[in-house]
């Protein structure tokens, strides 16, 4: 995927100094990284490095202990809830296993955000619905079903035509390919480039996969001990010279990478 921002841009998400931890135990240590419009930020590293706990912060969905989240400019830490609640009407969102509403048939989980938040008239939220099943290869005759009589595979692409139907200029995608065979988890990351190209959006994805990290990333970030050791565009992937990476990607016991 194409590096989109020049140096000379100003990050549309910044994150700055954040911590937190859950008793003893530091997961996010001082965490600093820049995501610029049209950025494809995929954050990369083991189990247990913090990965999940930096997007719950960035969504709201848990605190952090001390730094900053700035979105625009704005720090999501220090605003009311209700201003909060604004600038994530620009969020979307595609979670690991879908996490659609099983007791909702497919059009209104993609429509969820569009009638539950934006109030939209549900004829005009079916047609924008449809509009984006249709966008991730679904046809309308699937429209009325519920989800668990669907695939794996084409849950997480109702997941993704619900993050992608407000129009979010951010995107956040939470492995993205967990639990799909190769050939749909490539199709997965094709639908998210396309994705990211028609709104004209900007996305940070964690995940363990690298063959959907270089599918979909312009750039790539790894996590180790609650700081970023790595931050630098896909392509110097094979070229880099730093130990973190080049220990992570071959799979190598020996490195600085210290595993339980």
């Amino acid at each position: 995927m194409t590096v989109f921002n020049s140096p000379a841009e100003q990050p549309v998400l910044s994150i700055r100094d954040l911590k937190k931890k859950f008793g003893a135990k530091v997961v996010l240590d001082g965490v600093n990284i820049d995501v610029f419009a049209r950025d494809s930020l995929v954050i990369i590293g083991g189990s247990g490095t913090g990965k999940s706990v930096l997007l719950k912060c960035i969504m709201g969905l848990m605190e952090p202990d001390a730094g900053q989240i700035l979105i625009h400019g704005q720090d999501m830490t220090t605003l009311r809830e209700s201003e909060r609640e604004k600038i994530r009407r620009d969020f979307g969102m595609l979670f690991q296993y879908a996490a659609l509403f099983d007791s909702l048939p497919v059009w209104e989980n993609v429509a969820f955000g569009l009638t539950e938040v934006q109030k939209m008239l549900r004829q005009d939220a079916y047609r924008i619905a449809v509009d984006k099943l249709r966008a991730v290869g679904i046809g309308e005759e699937f429209a009325h079903r519920v989800p668990a009589d669907l695939s794996a595979g084409m849950r997480k692409r109702i997941g993704l035509a619900r993050a992608i139907a407000t129009t979010p200029q951010f995107l956040f995608f939470d492995e993205p390919t967990t639990g799909l065979d190769p050939i749909m988890g490539n199709r997965i990351d094709r639908l998210i480039v396309d994705s990211l190209h028609s709104l004209n959006a900007c996305a940070m994805t964690i995940t363990h996969d690298m063959d959907s990290a270089r599918r979909i990333a312009s750039r790539i970030a790894m996590l180790y001990q609650g700081k970023f050791v790595f931050d630098g565009a896909c392509a110097s992937l094979d070229t880099t010279e730093n130990p973190y990476i080049r220990q992570f990607i071959n799979a190598q016991l020996d490195g600085p990478i210290q595993t339980p």
